[in-house]
């Protein structure tokens, strides 16, 4: 081969390697901090694609996006500035529904965009709601902390139209309690309903059959005290659970602070490496077979299920959320803060 034909191979290779239709880098590359017109506090988070996000959070604050963050319409839910909603989930660009923390315990929907938001639902003296969250486009969950004994589990079969108490709910110990951090301690996916708690006892509540019969697992965070426990579940499909938290006194110890849970077998996995901190939130990137991990000293991802965990930014966050399309991640904290996940 002459020494001009081997140049030309050389170079068609160098080429080759650096076409931009090679697999992108094999870990997060940290975090695309948007500019947002709020100063609230955010953890209501719902990722639709990588253009549309409603927020919500304090002093009744709603946010929504249509072009990946470039702008923000935002407003108060229903005037009521003194309400933290904590939780929010969105349909589409135009219908979301929102759920405060604290009292008066509500629930609120939009159908035009966040122009005006109607009541559908308002619970008692006693309630405390703690997160939403979708099986399907019209089947929801809202889950609040227990009373009398019980978790308060709310149904919607109508898109958050109209609310009813699940009839089977699961018993709770005395100073079992959830989180609303992340509005992430109860997931439904399919028939499957998962509730994470903390304080006293830090379990998993499972029903397999959309809440008709449940079962309890003890799991190996940290437990004993109200600060202590499962902040957020995330899932790998119907297969394995993720459940995420640790000590929120404690940002910094990396231990006790994950679970992972096999359904099948009903038993939790041996993790080698855990994430660096207190996480408040979990979510699973399909698109890169990543789990994200987020809480106030920084973020970490694992690509083999959750066994093995690395930090990738310092940047901390409340929540994180997956989009329902099209491949992203948003996350959200205090001060309007909000990011997207680079890769």
């Amino acid at each position: 081969m002459n020494k001009i034909l081997l140049g030309l191979v050389i170079l068609a290779s160098s080429i080759s390697c650096s076409s931009p239709n090679q697999e992108t880098a094999d870990a997060p590359l940290g975090w695309e901090i948007l500019d947002t017109p709020v100063e609230a506090s955010l953890r209501g988070l719902s990722a639709l694609t990588p253009d549309i996000a409603w927020l919500s959070g304090t002093n009744g604050t709603w946010l929504r996006t249509l072009d990946g963050g470039k702008t923000w319409e935002h407003g108060v839910i229903d005037g009521l500035v003194e309400l933290d909603f904590r939780s929010i989930h969105g349909f589409d660009a135009e219908k979301a529904i929102a759920v405060s923390a604290g009292q008066p315990a509500v629930i609120y929907k939009t159908i035009d965009g966040g122009i005006t938001w109607k009541l559908t639902h308002q619970e008692n003296e006693k309630a405390f709601l703690d997160g939403i969250t979708f099986s399907d486009q019209n089947t929801g969950f809202v889950f609040g902390d227990p009373v009398d004994g019980k978790w308060m589990i709310l149904k919607t079969v109508n898109q958050g139209d109209t609310w009813y108490e699940i009839p089977n709910l699961p018993e709770v110990v005395a100073g079992e309690a959830g989180f609303a951090a992340s509005s992430s301690s109860l997931l439904a996916s399919g028939s499957i309903l998962a509730l994470g708690s903390g304080g006293k006892e830090a379990n998993l509540h499972l029903s397999e059959n959309g809440g008709d019969t449940w079962e309890k697992f003890s799991s190996p965070l940290s437990q004993g005290e109200g600060s202590q426990g499962v902040f957020a579940v995330g899932n790998i499909g119907t297969s394995e659970l993720i459940c995420v938290g640790g000590d929120y006194l404690a940002e910094e110890l990396g231990e006790k602070n994950l679970g992972v849970f096999l359904i099948a077998s009903k038993e939790w996995v041996n993790v080698e490496t855990a994430p660096t901190g207190y996480r408040s939130g979990v979510a699973y990137f399909d698109q890169k077979e990543w789990l994200i991990t987020v809480g106030p000293n920084g973020s970490d991802f694992s690509s083999d299920g959750g066994k093995n965990w690395k930090n990738f930014s310092k940047e901390g966050f409340h929540a994180v959320k997956s989009g329902h399309a099209e491949g992203s991640v948003w996350a959200s904290a205090g001060k309007g803060k909000v990011g997207k996940l680079k890769i």
